[in-house]
């Protein structure tokens, strides 16, 4: 992948996470309108749990790595199973807005692709 491209996705997907973890602790985005009663069940626990403020964490910090470089790898692959929740969420409780959820998710797998060579020796055997 072209590193002037990767850059780009890289720091998109590194905005994407620092707003949206921010978000969690500072409320400045707007709650969706029109989630269905499980979803805002689930939420609810989310926030009741406090699990909500550990994604908040892992997404601030997967952004800053990923836009300053630092442990962009490491937080990148962290993240993929941030990612893939929000599409489960949205695919079992909230079909409608899956279209952010899927747009981190490509991003988040373009990202560990552009970091392939950092796994090297992790995959192998």
């Amino acid at each position: 992948m072209n590193s002037k491209i990767f850059m780009i996705i890289r720091i998109i997907l590194g905005l994407f996470m620092l707003i949206f973890g921010l978000n969690k602790f500072l409320n400045f985005l707007p709650a969706p309108e029109g989630m269905s009663e499980a979803a805002g069940a689930y939420f609810g626990a989310l926030i009741s749990a406090k699990v909500i403020i550990l994604v908040g964490i892992v997404e601030v910090l997967a952004g800053l790595a990923l836009i300053f470089n630092k442990y962009g790898a490491l937080l990148a692959l962290i993240l993929m199973s941030v990612s893939v929740n929000i599409v489960l969420f949205h695919i079992t409780l909230n079909p409608e807005g899956i279209g952010p959820g899927l747009a981190v998710l490509i991003l988040n797998i373009l990202v560990l692709y552009g970091y392939k060579a950092k796994y090297k020796d992790l995959l192998a055997g």
